[in-house]
């Protein structure tokens, strides 16, 4: 349930700031009348992913136990795919993602093409959508009821934060919220990534080069250390573990992190210097002028 309810809360959070920002920039622009295109794109995006969800679970009921293995292979090697491009496109646009928005609303507003808003609310809340369906589809396959709950939660928590940030309780900065998300979601990447591997090695389309490379689960499976335990299996979840991986999925699973670790720390390295650099410029004015006084 907590990892169904993080995944749930990550994405319906990152959805719901890019909604508050067009509405808040269709207010301060007089526009209000034009909300409603903007909640049409939000609620076709979220009948549209709901519909998807039932879709996938319903034909992963019909499959067989290979077939279900290649499947579960292929949606989280997709979802890692996509949640890859989020990191990426997160740590180029974070900086500019409000002004990028406002300037799309601006060109709707000019053209008279409203739609443009229903358009621009349907891609973002969608992606979310998307994301949150193959990142769910393993939990809600494994456990559907606590899945679902975590879920609800997720959404429901998002849901309180909203009404908090609308009414002025409590702000929250956009640029800092994409950026230190993206390097959580390399948690969900690598982990994806090494079950997806995972399965297809079940499935005989990998090879496991060595079958355990360590093996750490208690012997009783009920432990909460082991990997289908209460803290194993939020880990699991979370962040790939595995007791007793491949030597396949270790080497993909410590790939990914070695790959996108050094893109993250050569994109955010030379900002957090450069802050550093400000902070240790200002601390040391400081301390001449009151050596002056």
């Amino acid at each position: 349930m907590i990892a169904s309810f993080l995944i749930a809360f990550r994405e319906s959070l990152e959805a719901a700031l890019i909604v508050s920002v067009i509405l808040a920039y269709l207010g301060k622009i007089g526009r209000k009348d034009l909300q409603r295109y903007l909640y049409l794109g939000t609620g076709l995006a979220i009948v549209v992913s709901l519909g998807i969800g039932w879709g996938v679970i319903t034909f992963y009921g019909s499959l067989s136990k290979n077939a279900e293995r290649i499947f579960e292979g292929f949606a989280s090697i997709t979802a890692t795919m996509v949640l890859t491009y989020m990191i990426f496109w997160m740590s180029r646009n974070a900086r500019k993602i409000k002004s990028e928005l406002q300037e799309k609303i601006d060109v709707a507003v000019t053209t008279g093409y409203l739609f443009g808003i229903t358009a621009l609310a349907f891609i973002a809340v969608f992606r979310e959508g998307l994301e949150t369906v193959l990142f769910l589809t393993a939990l809600a396959i494994a456990d559907p009821l606590a899945t679902f709950g975590g879920t609800i939660l997720g959404i429901g928590s998002v849901l309180l934060l909203s009404l908090l940030m609308m009414r002025g309780i409590y702000q929250m900065n956009i640029q800092k919220f994409f950026k230190y998300t993206s390097i959580i979601l390399v948690f969900f990447g690598a982990g994806l990534l090494g079950y997806g591997v995972h399965e297809f090695i079940e499935a005989g389309w990998l090879p496991a080069i060595i079958d355990h490379v360590w093996d750490i689960n208690p012997a009783n499976p009920t432990h909460p250390l082991h990997e289908n335990g209460v803290i194993g299996s939020i880990l699991k979840a979370l962040i790939g573990y595995d007791g007793n991986p491949e030597l396949l999925r270790v080497i993909v699973y410590v790939g990914y992190w070695v790959v996108i670790g050094l893109y993250l720390l050569k994109i955010y390295a030379p900002e957090y210097l450069n802050l550093k650099r400000s902070n240790n410029k200002d601390g040391v004015k400081d301390e001449v002028e009151q050596t002056n006084i």
